[in-house]
């Protein structure tokens, strides 16, 4: 499963491409706000951290809107990814740049018909919120097994399962478990997954145990 990182904070972003497990990059208007900056200044400097896809998202909601926003975002770099709303308007716009083969991120799922309307638009990824529907009472996680299990039934469906509104190590090994392409993950829960309590107690035990033997490596 790959790892995108959902911020638009470049310091973040910086410090997580240095390990090598960073996939790409999704962003919002809401995350590029808490940032400060220029939204295309934002996109450029991420786009020159990160090589895989960097999601940003158009703010108009019609067709024509949707396209001209699109396709100046575009322009920022080649790993640009347009995200899109998952409404009829979004889809024709899907539409119009999976015909240039510019990769696009259809936003917003929340049901499996819509995520079949997406692919059949030839969205590059389509981004399911399983958080929000946890948060409604719903089990996200029920999408996803629906979504991946339509998607493998059909060899000619090409987009990829973007899981989004992870909050938590559960949603993401829930995820890789059901076969999801990729998961976008805050950058505080990302870190978490490097974390258990009986790794850090191990590896306590065997430096004070080396220690005990007065020797040293280098």
């Amino acid at each position: 499963m790959k790892f995108f990182v959902d911020t638009a904070d470049i310091a973040e972003i910086r410090d997580l491409a240095a390990t090598g497990l960073l996939d790409g990059v999704t962003t919002n208007p809401t995350l590029v706000a808490k940032s400060g900056r220029d939204f295309f200044e934002v996109l450029k400097d991420i786009c020159a951290v990160v090589t895989g896809p960097v999601s940003a998202e158009v703010t108009a909601t019609d067709t024509d809107g949707m396209i001209k926003e699109g396709e100046k975002l575009a322009r920022i770099a080649d790993n640009i990814t347009i995200k899109l709303p998952m409404t009829w308007d979004g889809l024709k716009a899907c539409r119009h740049f999976s015909s240039k083969n510019i990769m696009t991120n259809v936003t917003l799922c929340f049901s499996a018909p819509q995520a079949l309307l997406a692919a059949k638009a030839g969205a590059t990824f389509v981004s399911p919120f399983v958080g929000r529907l946890d948060d409604i009472g719903e089990v996200g996680m029920k999408l996803i097994d629906d979504i991946c299990t339509i998607y493998k039934q059909y060899d000619a469906l090409e987009t990829q399962v973007l899981v989004a509104s992870v909050r938590n190590l559960q949603h993401i090994t829930d995820a890789a478990k059901l076969g999801a392409h990729v998961a976008t993950i805050p950058p505080k829960v990302l870190k978490e997954m490097i974390h258990h309590p009986l790794t850090d107690k191990g590896l306590a035990t065997f430096l004070e145990d080396w220690k005990k033997t007065g020797q040293k490596i280098a």
